[in-house]
């Protein structure tokens, strides 16, 4: 018997286990630096590594590509229909692995859809002079879904500077890796590497899905029409 059942573990408990504990590191994390540094302060860890306090209203790694209201309103959907999607996979029983990759994805949208939804309700405005502190409920510094996501991971690990004769960009410092991230942005980010490289049979196997559940719409479709 396997040992998760044994001890009670379902995959689907497991699911829960690991997004609630991504969620709490995630947040535990962005607390401690909103309430600790001020907006640009950063904590030199090795010459490769630092901790950064920065705020973004975009998606992860600071993209902006959308307005705000609108971006936080898509990663509530995209939250919804990813929840929905692991629920399907459960009843169905999908792959473990694959379930736990959805998870370590959906946990980390979550975590930054929190910041968007609450932080400007409970925090003050970031400042690089003063420390952000809790406020009452609702007396923050935006609206509801208009909170900014706080990152703190920033490696630069090669940092260096492109020879005079590269056209536009010479004479100019180089940084590779320059976004500043957070544990959220970390967690999707693995979730779809580890789908791209171990979730192949997965893909194949909802595109099998696909292809049968068309196939018999259109030949209800056929049936419709000669009867």
């Amino acid at each position: 018997m396997d040992k998760k059942k044994l001890i009670g573990l379902t995959d689907g408990r497991v699911a829960v286990i690991l997004i609630m504990a991504i969620l709490i590191i995630d947040q535990v994390i962005k607390i401690a630096v909103k309430t600790h540094l001020c907006l640009g302060e950063s904590i030199h860890v090795t010459n490769w590594f630092y901790i950064v306090f920065v705020e973004n209203a975009g998606m992860a790694y600071g993209i902006q590509i959308l307005n705000k209201i609108f971006l936080s309103l898509f990663r509530l959907v995209a939250v919804g229909v990813l929840g929905w999607y692991l629920h399907w996979e459960l009843k169905h029983h999908g792959r473990t692995r694959y379930i736990m990759i959805l998870s370590l994805i959906i946990a980390g949208a979550a975590g930054n859809i929190i910041d968007c939804m609450f932080y400007g309700l409970i925090f003050t405005s970031a400042s690089p002079f003063a420390l952000s502190t809790f406020v009452p409920f609702g007396s923050g510094y935006a609206p509801f879904l208009m909170g900014k996501v706080v990152d703190m991971f920033y490696f630069p690990l090669i940092v260096t500077t492109w020879p005079e004769w590269v056209p536009m960009v010479g004479g100019q410092e180089f940084i590779f890796f320059s976004p500043v991230f957070n544990f959220a942005d970390a967690s999707i980010s693995v979730g779809v590497v580890l789908l791209v490289i171990f979730c192949r049979k997965d893909f194949e196997r909802i595109a099998i899905a696909f292809s049968k559940t068309k196939h018999l719409q259109e030949e209800d479709k056929e049936e419709i029409k000669h009867e």
